[in-house]
Order: C-alpha cells, then sequence, then structure tokens
C-alpha cells in the first residue's frame, strides 16, 4: 500500500492530496486484509480536466455508473469514482455500494474513513449489503455475494432477506451475461468454488445463465453401485472438490463441474444409466460456454473433456492405438493435463493410472523423427498409408515404455 500511495502523490498534482484523493472499495477492504490487491479504486473530488490532464478517460458502463479509467503497466486498473464534494457526496457514495466491507474509504496519509461498520464485518468475515437497494441498484451483485462466499465469506440473514425478497429473472435480463461469467469465473478459483453454484440453487437465481445447473438435482448420477452419492449435482460437486484440491485452474474446474453435461440429454426411460452422454455433452458443452460468451478454450477444453473421459475411465479395456488416439485428442484441444484430473477425480477408486497416461500423452506429441522415423522411408510410402505407419511406431514405442 505504501507503493500504491506514493504512486497516486507522483500521479495527481501536489495541490489534490489533501482530502482530495481517497482510496475507496477493494483497495482499502484488501490492504486491511494484508491483501495484495489487483487494480486500484478511487473517489476523487477533481475537476474532469484534472483527471485528463492525469492520463485518465471517461467510460459509461451500460448498467453501471460512470467512470473514469486509466491503466497502469505497474499498478493495473485505476478506476476514478467523480464526486462532487468528499464529506456529503462520499457518504452516498458509499451507501451504494454493494456491501459494507467494501465501502470504506482512506486517505493518501492512512486514515480509515468507515460510516457503515465494514471494519467489524471484515474482521467477522461477514457479508453485510450496504442498504435495502442493494442488489436491486444492479441485481449482479447477487453473484458477487456468491463468489464471496465461495472465497470464505458468509452473508448476513438480513442480506439474504434481500435476495428472497423478489423474483429476479426480469432484473437479470438486463445483466450482460459477461458480467455473470465473470463473477463464475471468479469463484471458481476461491477455496470453496462449489458453493457458488450451490448457492445459485438455493436461491433460485440465475437460471437462465445455467439452466444446466438446476436440471443437475432431477438426473441420477448414474446406478447407485457406481454412484451412491446420487444425483448428478452431487456428483459435479464431488468432482470439482477433488479436482480443486489438485489445482487453481479455473479452466480445470470448470470441466470438472460440468464434464457430465451430456447426461442432461439421456431420457428418463433409461434412467439410472447414460450411454452415450459423452457424445452427447460434446456438443452441450459449446451451447453452454457460447451462451455465457466464455473464450473458445472453454468451449474446446469442456467438449473434449466431455467426451474423453470416460475413455480414460476405461484405460484398461482400451488397446494401445485407442489410447494413443484420445491422447492425440486431448493434446491437440489443449487439455492433456486437465482430462486426466478430471478422470481421476471422476472415478478416485479406479484402475486408471497417471503414469500410463502421461507415457501416452509423450509418445502422441512425439514428431516423425523423435519416433526414429527416415524421412526418405516415409516418402516411398503411399501418403494414405502413413498415418497407419507412424501411428504403429508410436504404439511400439508406447510399449518398450
Amino acid at each position: 500500500m505504501n507503493t500504491t500511495i506514493a504512486f497516486l502523490k507522483e500521479l495527481f498534482p501536489p495541490s489534490s492530496h489533501e482530502r482530495r484523493i481517497l482510496l475507496v472499495g477493494g483497495s482499502v477492504r484488501d490492504h486491511l486484509l494484508c491483501r495484495e490487491g489487483t487494480d486500484i479504486d478511487l473517489a476523487v473530488c477533481l475537476d474532469e480536466a484534472e483527471l485528463v490532464a492525469c492520463g485518465f478517460r471517461r467510460v459509461e458502463p451500460r448498467s453501471t455508473t460512470p467512470i473514469w479509467f486509466r491503466h497502469d503497466q505497474a499498478f493495473g486498473s485505476i478506476e476514478v469514482t467523480l464526486l462532487a464534494d468528499l464529506v456529503d457526496a462520499l457518504s452516498v457514495d458509499l451507501v451504494r455500494r454493494d456491501f459494507t466491507v467494501n465501502a470504506m474509504a482512506m486517505t493518501l496519509d492512512g486514515g480509515i474513513i468507515d460510516p457503515l461498520g465494514g471494519r467489524r464485518d471484515l474482521e467477522e468475515r461477514r457479508l453485510a449489503a450496504c442498504s435495502s437497494r442493494t442488489f436491486r441498484d444492479d441485481p449482479l451483485r447477487i453473484f458477487r455475494a456468491f463468489r464471496f462466499e465461495a472465497d470464505g465469506w458468509r452473508m448476513t440473514p438480513e442480506s439474504e432477506a434481500l435476495i428472497r425478497e423478489q423474483e429476479w429473472r426480469q432484473p437479470l435480463c438486463l445483466v450482460p451475461v459477461e458480467r455473470f461469467s465473470r463473477e463464475m469465473l471468479k469463484a471458481l478459483e476461491t477455496a470453496e468454488p462449489e458453493r457458488f453454484f450451490a448457492r445459485m440453487v438455493q436461491f433460485s437465481v440465475g437460471r437462465d445463465y445455467l439452466p444446466e445447473l438446476f436440471a443437475m438435482h432431477a438426473i441420477p448420477a448414474g446406478p447407485l453401485q457406481h454412484h451412491p452419492e446420487g444425483d448428478l449435482f452431487s456428483h459435479a460437486v464431488q468432482v470439482l472438490q477433488r479436482v480443486a484440491k489438485r489445482t487453481d485452474n479455473p479452466l480445470a474446474r470448470f470441466c470438472a463441474f460440468f464434464h457430465d453435461i451430456g447426461k442432461l440429454d439421456t431420457g428418463p426411460a433409461l434412467y439410472p444409466r447414460h450411454h452415450g452422454h459423452d457424445e452427447a455433452g460434446f456438443g452441450m458443452a459449446r451451447i453452454l460456454c457460447e451462451r455465457l460468451r466464455l473464450s473458445s478454450d472453454y468451449r474446446t477444453a469442456l467438449a473434449w473433456t466431455s467426451r474423453l473421459h470416460g475413455m480414460l475411465n476405461r484405460w484398461y479395456e482400451l488397446r494401445d492405438s485407442t489410447r494413443l488416439k484420445t491422447a492425440q485428442k486431448a493434446l491437440k484441444a489443449g487439455i492433456g493435463e486437465i482430462l486426466a484430473q478430471v478422470s481421476a477425480a471422476d472415478k478416485p477408486d479406479g484402475l486408471f493410472e497417471r503414469e500410463e497416461w502421461d507415457r501416452a500423452v509423450r509418445v502422441a506429441a512425439m514428431s516423425a523423427t523423435d519416433l526414429g522415423i527416415d524421412n526418405a522411408r516415409l516418402e516411398g510410402i503411399a501418403p494414405e498409408k502413413r498415418p497407419d505407419f507412424i501411428l504403429q511406431k508410436r504404439i511400439e514405442m508406447l510399449r518398450g515404455g
């Protein structure tokens, strides 16, 4: 924080330092938690011309109030809320924020301004809404609360009551899906990522974003002898928890939770089995990721994790050629590591051996030269027969260890 304050004192003219510039929101929260922040949030009482001179530009988001923005290579994003004064206007600004722990301000000399008791709530890891309008002013804050809860915070009963007091489907229609997805991906990096999804279901919020999530409870995960946890939601939570113990990669955790998405396509007459769910999931994964406006690596990773995870669960039933082809597909999709993590978590008592998978991946990644194939010999083989010839060489390499 000392470095941040020194930077701000250099950025703004000396005449503006005395209580005209305040750190607010997450910047203050992270400082009091002794946690390094990634961005800087400010509330200032300056002229617009002064902000422009300091390199800021005005941004008007579709669903929030206008802010002034500047990016710094060392400090990241710097967002400024422009206030008419730092007394009455500041009080109004803090009350309009989401939770009391994010409604504190700090002067550049370290003084804390805390009209809503945020510091007390911070010590208790308590999430209290700033006002009765907190969620009505921005319904996306509901998912922010769930994301905070996944990181160890707990909402107060009064905050929970504010969510339960109305139906949120129509208000959420005005919130861009990208904002929801950002909260979900941040939640996937927390200590208890499954809590984000559990709270969505508990409060029945976000069905239009994730209809798959709300269908999971009614779907059997599989035959009880293989899935004593019962329903698909419980199974997805277990797999996510196991993967989360091994990696903090949000992409791996996302694939873990939705790896069995294809089971939602099974007709009830076929329960509790889900034949073909891996193929069904391939297309459903793409639909899900496109709805959430996720990047192409999420679409590809989930689609191929859905299609291939069952292969690793049947590893000892597979021929060497099938093992290698599975490894090649995983490499092409960029999920060599993720697929192994999800499959191992899917059936923790299964016979899948990680060392054998890693060896198959190494062999699948080898070039013809690595396999000891002479270029002249390869060119002497008919083009249509070359893939089989190379595959046979890979099989020999795999068997040779």
